[in-house]
């Protein structure tokens, strides 16, 4: 009895009047027009409305998301910029007492022997400190009769000197110092220049 229930065809009609274009178009007496009903056409263009104010929404989020990583990226750089220069303002400072050390040693030299302790110690140091320095990128620039080069050497004086040796540094008054590739602290020297144009 149940395979006969089976059998029975059921037939399901559709009595949306928007969904059968036909009841649609006798119903309103036209074959133009909307097969939707005025509610749903609203609630549609209401949807389209917000669908079009979501995108505007999402532009202006991405715009402002774009210029915050940008000013964020600006202040990176700003704030790692300034950190550099303190660092170097430090560094620079603290060549005085490298300054002052070799003045010390050299002028120990003079009077006190090499295996005097206190001599020994004050090398110490300076070696020490000069190791840290290092440590922070600074190295030394080579002045001594080497071509005077404006980007490095400040001359400081001029000494007459052989013509061979014209245009060389012949003296370092002060030491100069570089980070990286940027000079630090020029060094001031003095330069040889001929008799005949320290005449002129």
């Amino acid at each position: 009895m149940s395979d006969k229930a089976d059998d029975i065809p059921v037939k399901v009609v559709d009595r949306r009047w928007w969904a059968n274009p036909d009841a649609s178009a006798a119903a309103s007496g036209s074959s133009s027009g909307s097969l939707k009903p005025t509610y749903v056409e609203e609630l549609e263009r209401r949807l389209a409305e917000k669908e079009r104010e979501a995108q505007e929404y999402l532009g202006k989020y991405r715009a402002a998301a774009d210029e915050f990583e940008k000013a964020r990226l600006r202040l990176r750089r700003e704030v790692t910029k300034d950190i550099e220069r303190v660092r170097r303002e430090v560094i620079s400072e603290l060549l005085e007492v490298l300054d002052n050390l070799d003045r010390a040693i050299e002028s120990a030299r003079k009077s006190a022997s090499p295996d005097d302790p206190l001599f020994q110690g004050v090398e110490l140091v300076r070696r020490q400190f000069v190791a840290k320095l290092e440590s922070l990128g600074v190295t030394l620039i080579v002045a001594a009769d080497q071509p005077f080069d404006p980007t490095l050497h400040e001359a400081i004086t001029s000494v007459p000197a052989p013509p061979e040796q014209e245009g060389k540094v012949m003296g370092v008054i002060r030491q100069g110092y570089r980070v990286g590739d940027d000079v630090l602290r020029p060094a001031a020297v003095a330069v040889g220049i001929t008799a005949t144009v320290a005449q002129e």
